[in-house]
């Protein structure tokens, strides 16, 4: 099964999910936007399979450093350049089990895909 995390290693909620993938011995690759970076083909695809407005993640200091003007401009295209820019801004972790892509993390969550 092939299975990737993709995410930044020091956000708690990625340390969870790692944490309950291997409490319940699932192998997976993980992926770190600031070492491996981020391209415009993957941002794009978890924007049109997630919904831009799910990926991006309002709740985090990134996002709360944006202009009001530029939190009131988003759209799919803009997001897809702050996210680019800012990968902190993607709300974590993305899930990509067999090619299908799951966000956030839930123990409850993960057990129904696992």
């Amino acid at each position: 099964m092939s299975i990737t995390m993709y995410g930044i290693p020091n956000c708690d909620t990625i340390k969870k999910a790692k944490r309950w993938l291997s409490d319940n011995q699932v192998t997976f690759d993980f992926h770190d936007y600031r070492k491996q970076g981020i391209d415009e083909t993957l941002v794009t695809r978890f924007c049109q399979e997630l919904g831009w407005e799910t990926v991006v993640n309002k709740r985090g200091t990134t996002y709360r450093q944006l202009s009001d003007e530029q939190k009131q401009s988003l759209s799919e295209e803009t997001a897809i350049a702050l996210l680019l820019e800012s990968p902190a801004m993607i709300k974590r972790p993305i899930l990509e089990v067999e090619g299908q892509l799951h966000i956030g993390f839930k123990a409850d969550q993960y057990q129904s895909i696992f």
